[in-house]
């Protein structure tokens, strides 16, 4: 199971937008193949940035609010939040290096 903790349409505001540090969300949901094959590298680049960056999971089809609010069409997303604002978005199972990469920019 995943390592990184859950956030809710309850908790979004709270764990995310008044973050002090940057926070990366990934929005999944259990059916989704492409989901699972992201999560070992969302749980990796916690690991590697903790102190830096927090990491959140939300589930879309238990969290419709959040997910609906920033037009999540298509999952996995992974949206990275500062300062309570989406900085950037990385649709689909990408490389560890292109999460990286993204982060770097904003850290």
């Amino acid at each position: 199971m995943s390592s990184s903790p859950a956030v809710t349409d309850a908790s979004f505001e709270q764990d995310v937008l008044n973050s002090d540090v940057p926070v990366l969300v990934d929005f999944w949901a259990p059916w989704c193949g492409p989901c699972r094959m992201v999560a070992p590298i969302v749980d990796e680049i916690a690991k590697e940035f903790d102190g830096q960056i927090r990491v959140f999971k939300l589930n879309t089809d238990e969290n419709p609010n959040v997910a609906s609010q920033y037009g999540i069409r298509s999952i996995p997303t992974l949206m990275l939040f500062k300062a309570g604002q989406k900085v950037e978005t990385v649709v689909g199972a990408v490389p560890k290096t292109t999460l990286q990469n993204t982060i770097n920019k904003f850290i």
